[in-house]
C-alpha cells in the first residue's frame, strides 16, 4: 500500500468490498475555461465501465450494473494481468476509427459474447481498449475521499499499462486551449474535473463536459408532452428533406429556457395536424404532429450511422431559411 500523509490518511476509509460502484457523472457546460485548480481529459466516445477485482478475476460492470466480461474477455485478461489483486477503477471502453474513438464502431462489438471461433474472429476485427481515469478502491481501502490528483497518481502507479489497458492522461490548467484542440481533431470534447474533488456517485458539477458540437438547421415536425416539472413540451421531433421527403433525425430535448418552452408550445399548438409529416415510421408514444414550417438551429456532436443526431441541443428558431430548403449538411 502506498504511503499517505496525515491529511490523506484522514480521508481514507475501509472499503466495504471491491464490487460495483455507481459512477460519478459529468454535467454539460457551455462555459469553457482555464483554471489551475482543474484538470482536463479527452472525452471518449465509448462505453463507461466500472472495473472491480476482489482477489480473483476482474469484472467489467456497465453503468446499470450488468457484467460485460463475455463481450470484452481480452480486457478482463489485461486487468487480471496488469492490475493489483483488489481494486475498483473507473474508465471507458473504446474502439477507434482512425485516430477518433467511435461509438458506432464499438457497437459492432457490443453484441458479440464469448463463444465460438466465429465470434472470436468477429471480435478480432474490432479491437478495443480500456482507458482508466480514476481509482475508487485499492486493497481494503476506499480512496474516493482523496483528491482527484492523488487518485490519478495512485492509478498510474498500481497498474502496468499496455496497449489494451491505457491510462487516461490529462492536461493541467489550459481547458480552453485543450477544448479547441479537441474540436480541431474531431474528438468528442473534453471533460473538466476539479483537481481536489473527491469521487461522488451521480451527477456532479465537479466534473463538466465541454463538447465539440456541430450545428445546422432542421425542420420541426412534431413534439412530445413534458414530463415531471417541465412545462411547454418535452422534446422537438426534427428532420431534414431528401429526395423521399422529410426524413426524421431525432428528438431535441435540451437547450430551452422556461420562456422558450412556453412561447414555442403556443406556436406548435397553432400548427398541429393529425398525421406525421415524416416519411419514416415513428413509434413515439404521445407525439403531437405539426405542419413542417418551423426551422430550428440545432447543435450536435455527430451523426449516427442510422442518420440520427447524437447529443442534439436547441439553439434557436431560424427565420432566414424556408423549411423546404433544409437538407442534411455534409462535410
Amino acid at each position: 500500500m502506498p504511503r499517505f500523509d496525515a491529511a490523506e490518511r484522514s480521508a481514507l476509509r475501509r472499503s466495504d468490498g471491491a464490487g460495483f460502484r455507481h459512477p460519478m457523472l459529468a454535467t454539460l457546460s457551455e462555459r469553457y475555461f482555464s483554471d489551475p485548480g482543474w484538470i482536463f481529459e479527452r472525452k471518449l466516445d465509448g462505453v463507461r465501465v466500472i472495473v472491480s477485482r476482489d482477489g480473483t478475476g476482474s469484472v467489467l460492470w456497465s453503468r446499470n450494473e450488468l457484467r460485460m466480461n463475455g463481450t470484452y474477455p481480452e480486457l478482463v485478461e489485461a486487468c487480471d494481468a496488469r492490475g493489483p489483486g483488489r481494486f475498483v477503477a473507473d474508465g471507458e471502453i473504446v474502439a477507434f476509427d482512425g485516430t477518433r474513438t467511435s461509438f458506432a464502431r464499438l457497437q459492432q462489438r457490443i453484441r458479440i459474447s464469448e463463444g465460438s471461433p466465429a465470434r472470436r474472429a468477429r471480435r478480432a476485427r474490432v479491437p478495443v481498449h480500456l482507458y482508466l481515469f480514476d481509482l475508487l478502491v485499492l486493497g481494503d481501502v476506499d480512496v474516493t475521499g482523496l483528491p482527484l490528483r492523488t487518485r490519478k497518481r495512485l492509478l498510474r502507479d498500481v497498474f502496468a499499462f499496455t496497449d489494451l489497458l491505457r491510462y487516461c492522461a490529462h492536461r493541467n490548467t489550459e481547458g480552453q486551449a485543450y477544448h479547441a484542440e479537441a474540436c480541431r481533431r474531431g474528438w468528442e470534447g473534453v471533460i473538466a474535473k476539479r483537481a481536489d474533488a473527491r469521487y461522488r456517485p451521480g451527477r456532479s458539477r465537479d466534473w463538466l463536459k465541454f463538447t465539440c458540437a456541430r450545428a445546422q438547421e432542421f425542420v420541426v415536425g412534431g413534439f412530445t408532452e413534458p414530463g415531471g416539472s417541465r412545462i411547454g413540451f418535452g422534446a422537438l421531433l426534427v428532420g431534414h428533406h431528401d429526395a423521399t421527403g422529410l426524413r426524421y433525425a431525432g428528438k431535441v430535448g435540451t437547450g430551452y429556457d422556461r420562456r422558450t418552452l412556453t412561447e414555442l408550445r403556443r406556436r406548435l399548438d397553432a400548427l398541429e395536424r393529425p398525421t406525421s409529416p415524416f416519411t419514416d415510421r415513428l413509434r413515439e408514444r404521445g407525439a403531437h404532429w405539426v405542419q413542417p414550417e418551423l426551422v430550428a438551429q440545432v447543435g450536435f456532436s455527430e451523426w449516427t450511422t442510422d442518420g440520427m443526431l447524437r447529443h442534439p441541443r436547441f439553439q434557436g428558431l431560424r427565420t432566414d431559411k424556408a423549411a423546404a430548403e433544409v437538407v442534411r449538411e455534409r462535410g
